[in-house]
C-alpha cells in the first residue's frame, strides 16, 4: 500500500528505505524546481530525481516499473512555488 504527503516546501519526507512511487503537481509557479535525494537526513548527494521543472497539474508517475528505489530516506527540495502530493512506499 502506498503513502502519500502533501508538499510546498522542502522537507524529509521518509527516513529510511523505500520505494518513490509518484509526484503529482498541483501547482508550479515562481520558476519552480524540483529535487529528489536518497537521504534520511538534509544531505544532497545521492540524488533520485535531479533538478526538473515541473509543470502544473502533472502526474509523474512511477509505479509502472514499481517505483524507484531508495536506501536511506527520501528527501525533496522544492524551490519557487511548488503545491505536490508524494507517493511512496
Amino acid at each position: 500500500m502506498a503513502n502519500y504527503t502533501q508538499m510546498g516546501a522542502t522537507a524529509n519526507v521518509k527516513a529510511y528505505q523505500g520505494k518513490l512511487k509518484g509526484i503529482m503537481v498541483t501547482a508550479a509557479s515562481s520558476t519552480p524546481t524540483i529535487t529528489v535525494y536518497d537521504s534520511a537526513t538534509t544531505t544532497t548527494t545521492k540524488a533520485i530525481l535531479e533538478v526538473f521543472t515541473p509543470t502544473a497539474a502533472t502526474n509523474y508517475n512511477f509505479a509502472g516499473s514499481d517505483g524507484i528505489f531508495f536506501t536511506n530516506g527520501l528527501y525533496v527540495v522544492i524551490s519557487g512555488t511548488v503545491a505536490m502530493t508524494i507517493i511512496y512506499d
